[in-house]
């Protein structure tokens, strides 16, 4: 029976199984966390309130932050609290568009993610060219961030208050494979990372005026982290 088989060149069907077997170029966590064949179970649903509750949320303070760290760079002369401010309009773009990824029929599309990711993606590469330059700007002007009651208040809550965000989306990014959450969740680090650098800059120009290049420094090692994040979101590598 078998010599017939070799004879007529049937083959088994396992090598053609596993010739099907590529996957695409989005996050391969996507399926896996989706439940059992694929299903949406209400836990998972669950947390896509919670993900686009947390967006809103994220939204709301980056729309206080920014007008707040606004008046205060201002105010105070500071290019680096003013540039860190601004910076909170193109982090807002990432809680916007995850809030339209889990609204409606958009909440259980592929492709509605997939977009997503790469929306998440763009901004931050809207971001890291932002700080890059803002951070080459105060070197070459040796323009010193200057000291900021308000400025220190409102960078230390971010401190506090992003990582918290940050962390929770993504681990929410990786239960719900969706990559634009996690992405989020990576824009709020890096909020916290820069709300730390600008932080940091004040209190050591507050006590060692020559110390002032440390802040434009750390800002262009969170430009390159930024750009790192936007090419790992737009692979699809962001959930997972």
């Amino acid at each position: 029976m078998d010599n017939e088989h070799q004879g007529t060149g049937l083959v088994s069907p396992l090598p053609l199984a596993a010739a099907d077997s590529t996957q695409p170029d989005a996050c391969t966590c996507c399926e896996s966390s989706a439940g059992p064949g694929g299903s949406r179970d209400e836990r998972w649903l669950r947390d896509t309130r919670y993900a686009r509750w947390l967006a809103w949320a994220s939204l709301a303070w980056m729309t206080a932050e920014g007008a707040i760290g606004l008046f205060a760079g201002i105010t105070a002369g500071s290019i680096a609290l003013t540039g860190w401010a601004l910076g909170s309009a193109v982090e807002g773009l990432a809680s916007i568009i995850v809030v339209w990824r889990f609204t409606g029929t958009r909440t259980m599309s592929q492709s509605a993610e997939r977009r997503a990711q790469r929306g998440v993606a763009i901004s931050f590469w809207l971001l890291a060219p932002y700080i890059a330059i803002q951070a080459v700007r105060d070197l070459a002007t040796h323009h010193p961030a200057a000291a900021s009651v308000l400025g220190i208040a409102l960078t230390a809550s971010s401190v506090v208050i992003m990582p918290a965000l940050g962390i929770t989306k993504q681990h929410l990014g990786r239960r719900l494979g969706s990559g634009a959450t996690a992405g989020e969740g990576s824009q709020n680090l890096m909020c916290a990372a820069q709300a730390a650098a600008v932080l940091l800059g004040l209190a050591v120009v507050a006590v060692w005026p020559a110390g002032w290049p440390i802040d434009p420094v750390i800002a262009l090692g969170i430009a390159a982290w930024s750009a790192w994040e936007g090419r790992q979101a737009w692979r699809g590598n962001g959930c997972c």
